[in-house]
């Protein structure tokens, strides 16, 4: 049985690329980020089980305007979004550096303000 998710995920609510630093080809892009891992949303699978190093790209009309991340991440699972021809992939994150956490941390912050539900 696996253990369940403790940290909150916050869903992305730009469009942030992410990047196969390899490869440097799209993936897809940012679904949602914990501090542990992140969902990736892209119109191609991609093999449970590889690691590799992904760059998340915060463009100027995002969060936190003009910075990458880059980090070792290891593909959990892939599956297709039900009737839509996009896959969801669940990435857990490697190594977390003192400033991939920072940043991370920032981004974070910044949806628990857009998440209140006003009144």
């Amino acid at each position: 049985m696996k253990k369940p998710r403790i940290a909150e995920r916050r869903k992305v609510l730009s469009f942030t690329p992410v990047y196969d630093l390899e490869t440097n080809d799209l993936l897809g892009y940012l679904g949602d980020l914990t501090l542990q891992g992140a969902l990736l949303v892209g119109e191609k699978p991609m093999e449970s089980g590889k690691n590799l190093t992904l760059g998340v790209e915060f463009r100027e009309a995002s969060e936190i305007p003009g910075k990458r991340l880059t980090i070792p991440v290891h593909v959990a699972w892939c599956r297709r979004e039900e009737h839509l021809n996009y896959f969801n992939t669940g990435l857990e994150f490697l190594e977390m550096t003192e400033s991939n956490k920072d940043l991370i941390e920032a981004v974070l912050e910044r949806y628990r303000f857009n998440r209140e539900i006003p009144y």
